[in-house]
């Protein structure tokens, strides 16, 4: 007689990535994974001022477009963005299609090539508010987490005053929740303990 075979045990993650295979997966390979790539660190600050007032999975959804209307979001490039490209952007039915949202990622990039070349890469500017080290926390549910923190306001103020723009203290610490500056899965969560 062969051995019953026992089923797989599901794996317990944070309720809100339950909502479509693509958030799952999202939150299953990328959220909170310390980032420390530019340009990456880059992408995440353009999707998170996009989100603002929608859904993430709505920005998940038009990501791979926003990728290729967004030259690989290539900060370089997208700096000398000029009037034909916000032309073309607005009429791009595959990314959202804000005027200001638009308009930020192009005077974003800006900023992000300054603050390179003052700080030698992003990463090491942005990482500082977390004293260069993920903030590991330990919610148990889903109320407690915060919309934004101490080290998100200071992170909103000072990328506002290098020129940055949709970059208030939620969109800042959803950033760092995304780049897993912060750790806020749930400590039932699988990824807990593995970022």
């Amino acid at each position: 007689m062969a051995p019953r075979v026992q089923p797989a045990a599901r794996k317990v993650r944070c309720e809100w990535s339950a909502a479509d295979p693509l958030m799952t997966a999202y939150h299953d390979s990328e959220w909170g994974v310390p980032e420390h790539d530019d340009r990456r660190l880059f992408e995440f600050l353009v999707l998170e001022g996009a989100q603002a007032g929608l859904s993430w999975l709505t920005v998940l959804r038009k990501r791979e477009h926003y990728r290729v209307a967004f030259d690989g979001f290539d900060p370089r490039r997208i700096a000398r963005y000029g009037a034909r490209d916000l032309t073309r952007l607005l009429a791009d039915g595959g990314i959202i299609r804000n005027r200001l949202k638009i308009t930020s990622t192009i005077r974003n990039a800006r900023a992000f090539l300054a603050v390179q070349k003052e700080f030698g890469t992003f990463d090491k500017y942005i990482w500082r508010f977390v004293g260069n080290r993920p903030k590991k926390n330990r919610w148990r549910n889903m109320s407690q987490i915060p919309a934004k923190t101490k080290e998100s306001d200071a992170m909103s103020a000072d990328l506002r005053n290098r020129g940055f723009s949709f970059v208030g203290s939620t969109i800042c610490y959803a950033h760092m929740q995304a780049v897993g500056m912060v750790n806020d899965h749930l400590v039932r969560c699988f990824r807990h303990d593995e970022v």
